[in-house]
């Protein structure tokens, strides 16, 4: 459903948000703007999408961000990767509820493609050949200076966020600190067709190095090679398919040169974190914000959190109803998700690749992950589902964290399951037992927070669940149970969603 954005106000601004990044997380975060009725302009230095697909799918948690924005269907047919590994020792990622070790084929060009159509449908505007020059930001807005195909322009908004990857100008010209460490190990990739080599699609660890083989395509198969020894090259370019085949071989024995590469390019295990995620009018996300070893699909997936948090807020803030104080939840509820993503993806670089002297600890690991409750702390750990905002007041133990889904017998406008409810990007007070102090508690916010009613009733950790209230990104912010009703709901209402309207 679109949403009209508001009437554009005296002050001379081009747009609400300017988004520099038409990746994943910028896209994201573009269409999550548009749900809430906010203008929204993306600047993007190719004049094309990218055709080649750095990652090749996303997390448990990100299938429910977009099952919650009505994205999930738009993606076909998918499969999941139920047995992964942490740090190379075997996984089963099946033991917590939606857990998996990501969904497996599916390009990132893809992925941009369906975001791509969502956002624009929504009418957010996506605006090729434009590279950042300049940008500048005070109390009451930020301006951005771009070469275009048109020459230099200059536009201002209320807010920018960089969604620019790990080299990003918005990062730079706001002098924001990224502070982390060098590469240490560096990885080979080649996409190749006409070659016939065995599938190793969480990877394969020997004496000489580290492989992996995975299908990209019906006739094309990705080629990931790391050297133990090697070192990282001193140039910024990718290598030749010589270097890979070569490599390869060295690696494993076999021999893949005859094959044709279609694409080839390299990663590292570089880490950094952006120190602020917010620097006034400025956000970052995604890359532009931290950048680690690729494992699990977590550096896509967590660019995608970023955008599916940081968009209501910003509405919010736009539309004027926010909470003093909602913006600095960005920075605060994800700068630790982030953190803690740089750290098991350290960990596991140490494990995986680490040499003779790592066998120590991975024998270490081995027994911890004898012990169900470490391997369902790791598994919520590499997915996402375990993510927690704090924020919340109560004892329940999903307070703070995502909702799960669960069918709705009676859901509005047909919606078969809960998240059906998050499809607008809105929040929404779910009344499980039909109390009438319920909905007369939320009547002064149901211009922003719709209340349900509904007959369901889920299972699990959500059986004793009379009511919920639920953040736009679809984390718990409220519970009512016991026999509680509505106490405590018009608090958190207002610490999330600002202060009443007037109803007389």
């Amino acid at each position: 459903m679109r949403r009209e954005g508001r009437k554009r106000t005296v002050q001379d601004f081009d747009t609400d948000v300017i988004i520099v990044g038409a990746g994943p997380t910028g896209l994201m975060l573009a269409g999550e703007l548009r749900l809430a009725g906010v203008e929204a302009v993306v600047l993007e230095r190719l004049t094309e999408p990218m055709r080649q697909s750095r990652a090749l799918g996303f997390s448990a948690r990100t299938m429910e961000e977009f099952g919650q924005r009505g994205l999930l269907e738009r993606f076909g047919d998918m499969g999941v990767i139920p047995i992964g590994h942490f740090g190379g020792l075997p996984l089963d990622y099946t033991i917590v509820p939606g857990g998996n070790f990501g969904v497996r084929g599916v390009p990132q060009a893809l992925t941009e493609s369906i975001l791509h159509t969502w956002a624009t449908g929504l009418g957010a505007e996506i605006r090729r050949g434009w590279e950042l020059t300049g940008l500048t930001a005070g109390d009451e807005g930020a301006e951005v200076r771009a070469d275009t195909p048109e020459g230099p322009r200059t536009l201002r908004a209320r807010y920018v966020v960089g969604c620019d990857g790990a080299r990003s100008p918005v990062r730079k010209l706001s002098g924001i600190d990224f502070p982390g460490h060098e590469a240490t190990i560096e990885m080979l990739m080649a996409d190749v067709t006409d070659v016939q080599v065995r599938l190793r699609p969480t990877g394969e660890l020997g004496d000489a190095g580290m492989v992996v083989v995975l299908p990209v395509g019906p006739d094309t198969t990705r080629v990931v090679v790391f050297e133990r020894g090697a070192g990282v090259r001193p140039t910024t370019e990718p290598p030749t398919f010589q270097e890979v085949a070569e490599a390869f071989k060295r690696v494993t024995g076999e021999d893949i040169s005859s094959g044709t590469p279609r694409w080839l390019s390299y990663f590292t295990d570089s880490t950094r974190q952006a120190s602020e995620y917010r620097r006034g009018r400025v956000f970052l996300a995604g890359d532009a914000a931290h950048i680690h070893m690729p494992i699990g699909a977590q550096g896509i997936s967590a660019g995608l959190g970023d955008a599916v948090n940081l968009g209501w807020k910003l509405a919010a803030e736009i539309h004027g109803h926010a909470p003093e104080g909602l913006l600095d939840t960005y920075h605060a509820e994800r700068h630790p998700v982030g953190d803690r993503i740089l750290a098991n993806t350290l960990s596991q670089r140490s494990l995986y690749l680490g040499g003779p002297e790592m066998a120590p600890m991975r024998a270490v690991f081995a027994e911890l992950m004898a012990h169900e409750d470490v391997r369902k702390h790791l598994v919520g750990m590499v997915t996402g589902l375990d993510i927690t905002y704090g924020a919340a007041e109560g004892d329940h133990p999903l307070l703070g964290r995502r909702l799960p889904e669960f069918p709705l017998p009676d859901g509005p406008d047909g919606a078969p399951t809960v998240f059906g409810l998050l499809h607008d990007g809105r929040g929404v007070v779910l009344d499980l037992r039909g109390d009438e102090a319920l909905a007369a508690a939320a009547a002064p916010w149901t211009d922003r927070v719709p209340v349900v009613t509904t007959a369901a009733r889920p299972e699990g950790a959500l059986a004793d669940v009379e009511a919920l209230l639920v953040r736009p990104d679809g984390y718990i912010a409220w519970i009512g149970s016991g026999g509680s009703g509505a106490a405590g709901l018009t608090d958190a209402l207002g610490r999330f969603f600002g202060a009443p309207r007037d109803t007389h």
